[in-house]
């Protein structure tokens, strides 16, 4: 008599045979493909479509909600079909299932306009229903993983050396070619609008969002090299050295200090979990005094022109009266103020660029106080949850490179929700929580042992 996990080993190892699957589940795998793939090109190819087609910019907006819409439905009949349902039972998704019924629910109780509620719920969501989507695809067809990274790499190539040439050899403004503008992206940003620090968006929303999908770009290239992983991808050394050269220009010409912080975070993670048996006491207190040496330096130099404009982000010399601190600053105490006097939130939609639909707009420069000004503290604690499971999960598995690599960027990410609303930018979602997914579920077919395919 066959045991249930017998049942679900075989039904593992039948799934790996691509002729076993049927036209559902193509086209289901197919729809996750374009959006991990299409999402790097979501600014430019919306920007452009609604220069064109001005009257449909909602529906251009979301075209992979769309998708993420069908390959739900699509998935829901794969799973019943297949008899898997019980992979919907892991404690992470029924987080995602009360943090989703909870937007609902306060859809319902806290009612606002609808169109800002009807964006909320889809800024909010879909970057875990993709996670969902993945981790279901993955349990399914282990060689989905392969296909999801090898196309994940070719996105990442697209924007990193893109991010190159508009650093180097194209003009600030190439993008307005195709559509951008003050009225939809800005083709570029500025140090507090000094033209002498052009910040850069290659192919994203803008420099903050290149920041942080570098820093997760350059983590995972790291751990992949130091943990010799290098080998069994037998990747042409070109291909390794465009990605390195095109996310240190991506970290630089963003000009993103919290990307920045994040990167060495992220870095800094890998680096020290990598060598922890070659580290002594010794060289800690280097690294310590080396941070002190580094910081009295810092200070000492802090009124040059290179301090001044691109850590602190401050023109001296020009008496700029724009300061993008204070309004970080401003942000979070308006913030935290909002999430102390209202803890069941004030609706869903009522922040972020969802807000701007409404007559209220209000922008929250925290990742952790836009949840909680939305969903209250419940919706806060559920989505704490669900990140912390995720990484536990993720740390579980580090024998695996790519679980490794995508827990240190997560690090990072965290770092960089202190400042910015991370999550809510569809790129940075989709790619990290599409990576987490592959790497949960990679290692839950491992048995926990992270033995997965590159």
């Amino acid at each position: 008599m066959t045991t249930g996990t017998g049942r679900q080993q075989a039904g593992n190892t039948q799934a790996e045979k691509s002729g076993d699957m049927n036209l559902l589940d193509r086209i289901f795998i197919t729809l996750l493909l374009i959006v991990f793939g299409g999402i790097v090109l979501h600014a430019p190819l919306t920007v452009g479509f609604e220069t064109l087609f001005p009257h449909f910019e909602l529906l251009i907006k979301s075209w992979k909600e769309i998708l993420l819409g069908a390959a739900t439905v699509l998935g829901g009949v794969v799973l019943l079909q297949k008899r898997q349902l019980a992979i919907l039972k892991q404690p992470v998704l029924l987080l995602i299932a009360g943090y989703a019924l909870l937007h609902l629910l306060l859809l319902v109780l806290i009612p606002g306009e609808v169109t800002s509620s009807l964006a909320g719920i889809l800024i909010d969501l879909r970057y875990l229903l993709f996670f969902v989507l993945v981790l279901i695809a993955v349990r399914l067809y282990p060689q989905s993983r392969r296909w999801l990274l090898v196309t994940g790499l070719v996105g990442a190539l697209v924007v990193l050396i893109f991010a190159v040439l508009q650093a180097t050899i194209l003009p600030p403004d190439i993008l307005k070619f195709i559509g951008y503008s003050q009225t939809t992206i800005a083709p570029y940003l500025t140090v507090d609008q000094n033209m002498d620090f052009i910040r850069i968006n290659s192919t994203l929303r803008g420099p903050n969002s290149l920041g942080a999908y570098a820093v997760i770009t350059l983590t995972l290239l790291l751990t992949i090299g130091l943990k010799g992983y290098h080998q069994q991808f037998k990747r042409p050394m070109g291909i390794v050295a465009i990605l390195g050269i095109g996310n240190i220009v991506a970290l630089w010409a963003s000009y993103s200090r919290s990307a920045l912080i994040g990167a060495v975070v992220a870095v800094g993670t890998v680096l020290i979990y990598t060598f922890r048996r070659r580290i002594t006491k010794w060289v800690w207190i280097g690294m310590i005094a080396l941070a002190v040496v580094l910081g009295g330096i810092f200070v000492a130099a802090r009124n040059t022109d290179f301090v001044s404009n691109v850590v602190l982000h401050e023109d001296r010399g020009e008496g700029n009266n724009v300061n993008s601190n204070d309004g970080h600053v401003s942000s979070l105490i308006d913030g935290a103020r909002l999430m102390l006097t209202q803890p069941y939130g004030a609706g869903i939609g009522s922040t972020g660029s969802a807000s701007l639909y409404g007559d209220q707009p209000l922008i929250i420069e925290n990742q952790y106080l836009f949840i909680a000004h939305e969903a209250g503290w419940v919706g806060l604690a559920l989505f704490l949850g669900i990140f912390v499971s995720v990484l536990m999960s993720l740390w579980r598995g580090r024998a695996d490179w790519l679980a490794f690599g995508v827990f240190a960027s997560g690090i990072g990410l965290a770092i960089i929700g202190m400042v910015l609303p991370v999550w809510a930018d569809d790129t940075i979602g989709i790619i990290w929580w599409g990576l987490a997914a592959i790497a949960v579920g990679s290692v839950e077919i491992g048995n926990g042992r992270g033995k997965t395919r590159t």
